[in-house]
């Protein structure tokens, strides 16, 4: 299939760029998005990969489901990337630098991250943006997975929040989602009713490896963190920005919030998977990228 080639415009709304991250970020204006979150490879020094699998129901099954039915698993598919540099700070900067570059006045970066580089980012995005810019290191704790026994189980994610301008940034405190009160008997019915404002610590199960929001994407992320995100740091309309965007999860939650997006990735898995998550909205464009799968599943927005 012949690629379309869409001229560059940054205001073009909804776009999908296949390509290198840094050189596209160097083909956009100054003082051009509002908001940019980025879930970068966390340097694990490992494949990540994630399988796609299918059960049906069979007497030679592999595993037992409900009341004792047999299922046969069926592997449909593996998608993976590489999540080893031998210079990852180096590698981060001239993209960060790029990106405060293109952040508008009250223009705001997440960057997300985990436990293994948070130090070493947050030292580099202080030199980059200047200490005072930054506002919060953010935890995300969730209760998936295995459990060490030879230390305490890493269950959190890291996310620096970082304004262009510690004096001028957006932050829609009213607008803020509510969460459950944890001893609501001690603030009465009418607050327990309202719920709070979350915390610096928000708690938040990953994407379910069963659920609706899965597109067998690894270390995808679930849309209530990033809606969040979008909904604290940026106005309706306004241009938001993934350029590790892997398997899109940023621009889903802009088209639910009445938001652009920009999304940038290098790998033609992630591609695949954004095509698919995107294939029923005509105004999502691509660039340098033709699907190299059948686009026969769709993502419905919930």
């Amino acid at each position: 299939m012949q690629i379309t080639r869409i001229p560059y415009n940054a205001l073009m709304p909804n776009r999908i760029v296949f390509g290198d991250n840094l050189e596209t970020l160097r083909t956009l204006p100054s003082d051009s998005v509002p908001l940019i979150y980025i879930d970068p490879p966390f340097n694990t020094g490992k494949i990540q990969s994630r399988k796609q699998l299918r059960t049906i129901r069979s007497q030679d099954g592999d595993r037992t489901g409900f009341q004792g039915a047999r299922y046969k698993t069926e592997v449909l598919g593996e998608k993976s990337y590489n999540d080893i540099f031998a210079d990852y700070l180096g590698f981060l900067q001239p993209r960060l630098e790029e990106a405060k570059r293109v952040l508008t006045p009250d223009g705001s970066l997440y960057f997300h991250i985990d436990y293994r580089e948070v130090h070493y980012c947050k030292i580099l995005l202080d030199e980059i943006f200047g200490r005072a810019s930054f506002l919060n290191e953010i935890i995300w704790a969730y209760d998936y997975g295995a459990r060490s026994k030879v230390k305490w189980p890493a269950k959190h994610d890291n996310i620096l929040w970082y304004a262009k301008d510690p004096e001028n940034y957006v932050f829609n405190y009213e607008q803020l989602d509510r969460i459950p009160y944890m001893a609501p008997g001690l603030v009465g019915p009418e607050k327990a009713a309202l719920g709070k404002t979350p915390t610096d610590t928000w708690w938040h199960t990953i994407v379910s490896p069963n659920g609706r929001e899965k597109t067998g994407y690894p270390t995808q992320k679930p849309l209530g963190i990033i809606k969040r995100i979008i909904t604290a740091s940026s106005r309706p309309g306004d241009l938001v920005m993934d350029f590790f965007a892997g398997s899109g999860t940023l621009g889903e939650a802009a088209l639910m919030l009445g938001r652009r997006f920009l999304l940038i990735d290098n790998n033609p898995e992630a591609m695949d998977v954004m095509a698919k998550r995107f294939a029923q909205y005509p105004d999502v464009q691509f660039e340098n990228y033709a699907p190299t799968v059948e686009l026969s599943h769709q993502y419905a927005l919930v």
